[in-house]
C-alpha cells in the first residue's frame, strides 16, 4: 500500500477531505522523524513502537577487492509491533491456508 493508497481509504472512511488526510499523515511521519532523531522513542499502544537501535562497531568485508573495513557503531530507526498486532498478522496465514 502506498501513502496515496493509505490517505484515499483514510479519507473514504472518515469523510475527511483527502487535503486534510494527507496534511495529518505527514505530520505525523514528521513527529516520528523528528522524535527518532532526538533519540525518543514512539509509542502506540495496540501498534507498536518506533525505537532507535544501537549498533555496535563491526568488522565487514568487501569481497570484490578481498578487503576488510570497520563499520562503526551506529543508531538505526526501528519498528517493534505490539504483540495484538503481531498476533492478528499471525492469525491471518491461518485463515488463508
Amino acid at each position: 500500500m502506498t501513502k496515496a493508497e493509505l490517505v484515499g481509504i483514510i479519507a473514504k472512511r472518515t469523510g475527511i477531505e483527502r487535503t486534510v488526510v494527507l496534511t495529518t499523515l505527514e505530520a505525523f511521519m514528521e513527529e516520528v522523524k523528528t522524535s527518532l532523531e532526538k533519540g525518543e522513542d514512539v509509542h502506540l499502544r495496540g501498534f507498536g513502537s518506533f525505537v532507535v537501535k544501537h549498533r555496535a562497531q563491526k568488522t565487514g568485508r568487501i569481497l570484490s577487492r578481498n578487503t576488510t573495513i570497520i563499520i562503526p557503531a551506529h543508531d538505526v530507526p526501528a519498528f517493534k509491533p505490539a504483540d495484538t498486532f503481531v498476533d492478528k498478522v499471525k492469525g491471518r496465514s491461518a485463515v488463508k491456508a
